[in-house]
């Protein structure tokens, strides 16, 4: 039974607790943006140094490993979007008059760098593990990939929460790109498609030839496509999932002076030669 539980438990931990870290550390004044991301970096490069040393690895331990290093990779993509260093060529708001086709491009337009950011990572993921049986980090990859894609879809389509209080000041301008609505034809077709592919990797867990390590990484893959589905249904449905990551939401606002202050004294003063150059830089892509 730990086989399953535990790989579930760890799933919706690390979801709950990195979406709200996320949120909370994009919700900073702009000068921590470069020590967020720093880390974030420094934690994604390690993450591909590990999946290179476990692609071959199929114990327990490896498929943990490898679900965590999807995650690193995946949180680096979602804060440097959030963030607004890696967006698109489009930075404002759609125009109230806009529809069709060129409201769609448009769309695509401020997301589109963000997007071949994603490629590339999983392009990299595909790359360490190339050829190796522990595949866990790939497959996680992908679901969140192929999940987020139809979120935006169904964002865009029209949904009945929104959810634009999440959204940084700085990509206050992707709200007009949101539509509200009660529904949308194409979110019973994602949800029909996320339950499907849900139960087969629970089916795929629950063989009982299935190793050790097919159990876990199954299991795995299983509880992020549900939880997939489950945000999916958080778009439409009228429950106040938010309240989920309230305390991430309060403590940002505690935070921000704190972190003001901290930011003042580590540093130096605009007017130092020392620091100019890496400050237009960040501001360059930011």
């Amino acid at each position: 039974m730990s086989l399953y539980l535990l790989p579930v438990g760890f799933a919706l931990f690390i979801w709950w607790f990195s979406t709200g870290l996320i949120i909370f550390l994009d919700h900073l004044p702009q000068r921590t943006f470069p020590y967020s991301l720093l880390a974030a970096s420094l934690l994604c490069g390690y993450a591909f140094h590990t999946l290179g040393q476990i692609s071959d690895d199929t114990s327990v331990h490896a498929a943990y490993v490898g679900f965590a290093c999807a995650l690193a990779v995946w949180g680096w993509q979602e804060m440097s979007f959030l963030m607004g260093i890696i967006t698109g060529p489009r930075r404002r708001a759609c125009p109230h008059d806009c529809h069709g086709f060129a409201h769609f491009i448009h769309g695509v337009q401020v997301v589109i760098y963000h997007e071949l950011a994603i490629m590339a990572g999983a392009a990299a993921i595909i790359g360490f593990s190339w050829g190796g049986a522990n595949q866990v980090a790939t497959w996680t990859y992908a679901i969140l990939w192929g999940m987020r894609i139809s979120a935006k879809l169904n964002l865009f389509a029209g949904v009945r929460n929104v959810s634009e209080k999440f959204l940084p000041d700085h990509l206050r301008y992707l709200g007009s790109f949101f539509r509200q609505r009660p529904m949308n034809a194409l979110l019973p077709v994602s949800v029909t498609v996320g339950i499907v592919l849900s139960v087969l990797l629970i089916k795929r867990a629950a063989d009982p030839q299935a190793t050790p390590f097919e159990a876990t990484s199954s299991t795995f893959l299983a509880a992020m496509m549900v939880l997939g589905v489950v945000e999916h249904w958080f778009l439409v449905i009228p429950v106040p999932f938010e309240a989920l990551w309230n305390m991430y939401l309060r403590a940002r606002e505690v935070a921000k002076p704190v972190v003001e202050r901290a930011v003042d004294e580590v540093v130096p003063e605009p007017g130092n030669s020392a620091v100019r150059p890496a400050q237009a830089a960040f501001r360059a892509v930011s």
